[in-house]
């Protein structure tokens, strides 16, 4: 971390904190457990089962050594080299046992990791070992640079979704239009198209959502629908004012866009002078592609975005993360977070698997502190089984019983972890690359025929655009806006019929892709009546690497066999309503 001692304190919210929030108390229960820990103490205070009991001796398995994915490089390539287009394993699929152990005879909490004290009642900050990683990883590699006195604090959290929640909690109130008057109805600012995992959990307070426009980079500043126009025009009839922005900025889900650092320090002012909180959704920070732009700028002679990615001194200042690899990304809200407005949500769902159901959350402390207040009254902390299987394999053992991750079985360490994010990156890029060039060769419709004049008859090639995108920067995601002006039916009837209608096509049998509709992305009503029939959302992440490219050539031959067609009549509304049906029963990340 800076220098502590020149640093403003970050302000104090509690204002913005729900009426609830402002009521908790520290859990009684949870503050005596720091009892439990003196040696040699005879515990006949605490509710706790026996931990010989536990069906469990240990937990055991095989875990990835983690050079097993090749990287690609940090900085821009120019033209992308072949490191971007195939896939070779580093280490093929060699892998390291890891093992917890029953007992570990280590007695510091903070390096102690078996099954007795992780399947154990715990603190509601997460498991100690693991908390201890996150927390010295968060604030000495990933921020380094946090611009407020003593820096953050973190909490575990079960993933994003749960770190979400528990922020909203904590920073609004429920509004019931049959009980609450208007004026007391608060707000969250989002992104015109947006991840809907967070409206649904906000839609339900009351919370007034709105949208604010969005370009390449992700949420526009300045410029019509931009936060400040927003902010500046906001009516007082619809409520209160919006007090939080929740955003995703790397790899921003759909619209796969990366906001730099000076749109973050023009966001930033604009939530300092009107008192508005940032909730930072980051499950893609690692996958960060400098490959794009180069890409973008090879097949179109203009780059995906003015956005870049190498590391630069307008981007990272000293104190390094000391890594190159972390170094070369766009750096969180949290560098540019003089005043302690920001909350930074993580989560191992991206790096390691969904199923984990595990993340933290990285703000100031005051703010910390409410949300253990939270989660001491509702999930307490996440599941034991995964924090120390996740502990062990990082961290490593603590004594001769347990093994970690990595090739001498003492964990992957901090080296170990960002190398792994490194060929995460390097992969997931690889995806991009293929389904993107794919893409960008079928996105026209090339027509041929013959004309003729009073003297000559020639050839003609007339090219069609059926659809367009940008080549993504970050995240797992393509957002494809389509062209239906250009289609033969574009007249003949509405493009809400023409969306729907591409869209069970692709789904036939000849073609089987299924794509997500932009309506899905839509936060309010308007935006999904009036603009989400032009955009279909594709992901290059979930499909085997083997798929890609077929898959991708089939949405363009489907793509290109519908602009041929005369009429709507063949679609299937029935076969269309059943998959509606089974996507919507999803949960889409």
């Amino acid at each position: 971390m800076n220098g502590t001692t020149e640093m403003p304190k970050p302000l104090d919210l509690s204002h913005h904190y729900s009426r609830v929030t402002k009521n908790r108390n520290a859990s009684s229960v949870k503050g005596f457990y720091k009892y439990f820990s003196i040696p040699g103490i005879g515990n006949l205070a605490g509710g706790l089962p026996n931990n010989n009991y536990f069906p469990f001796d240990t937990l055991e398995g095989a875990a990835a050594l983690p050079d097993r994915f090749s990287p690609t490089p940090n900085k821009p390539v120019d033209p992308p080299t072949g490191s971007h287009t195939s896939s070779p394993h580093a280490s093929s699929l060699a892998a390291s046992q890891v093992v917890v152990p029953k007992t570990s005879t280590n007695t510091d909490i903070l390096r102690k990791i078996d099954l007795k004290s992780a399947l154990q009642y715990g603190t509601a900050q997460g498991y100690p070992p693991l908390y201890s990683f996150l927390r010295q990883l968060t604030r000495e590699n990933m921020h380094p640079n946090v611009p407020y006195a003593d820096g953050p604090e973190i909490i575990l959290s079960c993933g994003n979704t749960d770190g979400f929640s528990k922020t909203i909690e904590a920073l609004s109130n429920v509004w019931d239009a049959g009980y609450d008057s208007v004026e007391d109805r608060e707000g969250i600012l989002v992104e015109e198209f947006c991840y809907m995992g967070a409206i649904q959990t906000v839609k339900p307070r009351g919370l007034n959502i709105v949208p604010v426009a969005v370009d390449d980079e992700g949420m526009k500043a300045t410029g019509k629908g931009g936060l400040e126009d927003v902010l500046k025009h906001w009516d007082d009839s619809k409520g209160k004012r919006p007090h939080l922005i929740y955003t995703v900025t790397i790899g921003q889900n759909p619209t796969s866009g990366v906001l730099s650092v000076g749109r973050r320090k023009d966001i930033y002012a604009l939530c300092s002078k009107y008192d508005i909180i940032i909730v930072e959704d980051d499950p893609y920070w690692y996958l960060q592609y400098p490959s794009a732009n180069p890409s973008a700028m090879a097949n179109r002679r203009n780059p995906a975005s003015s956005n870049r990615l190498a590391s630069s001194p307008s981007s990272n200042t000293a104190p390094s993360s000391g890594y190159p690899f972390l170094d070369s990304l766009v750096p969180s809200y949290l560098s540019v977070d003089t005043e302690g407005r920001v909350v930074r949500l993580d989560t191992f769902s991206k790096t390691v698997a969904p199923g984990c159901r595990l993340g933290w959350i990285t703000t100031q402390p005051a703010l910390c502190e409410r949300l253990l207040r939270i989660t001491e009254s509702s999930t307490q902390q996440p599941s034991g089984f995964v924090q120390s299987v996740i502990a062990e394999t990082i961290m490593g053992p603590q004594n001769r019983n347990g093994r970690g991750g990595g090739m001498d079985d003492l964990g992957w360490k901090t080296d170990g972890w960002v190398r792994w994010l490194e060929g995460l990156r390097g992969n997931y890029e690889r995806r991009m690359q293929t389904m993107c060039q794919i893409l960008e060769n079928g996105k026209q419709l090339v027509k041929t025929g013959r004309r003729r004049s009073m003297t000559d008859e020639w050839s003609v090639v007339d090219t069609v655009p059926m659809f367009d995108f940008v080549w993504p920067l970050g995240g797992m995601f393509m957002w494809i806006q389509m062209n239906y002006e250009s289609h033969p039916l574009w007249k003949k009837t509405s493009p809400e019929k023409l969306a729907r209608g591409l869209w069970i096509h692709l789904t036939t049998p000849k073609y089987l892709v299924l794509v997500a509709p932009g309506s899905l992305f839509a936060p309010t009503d308007q935006i999904r009546e009036e603009r989400s029939f032009a955009y279909f959302r594709i992901c290059f992440a979930a499909a085997d690497e083997a798929d890609i490219a077929p898959m991708s050539h089939r949405f363009v031959e489907g793509c290109k066999s519908f602009w041929a067609k005369k009429s709507l009549d063949d679609i299937d509304e029935d076969v269309a309503e059943d998959v509606e049906s089974r996507l919507l029963s999803l949960h889409m990340c």
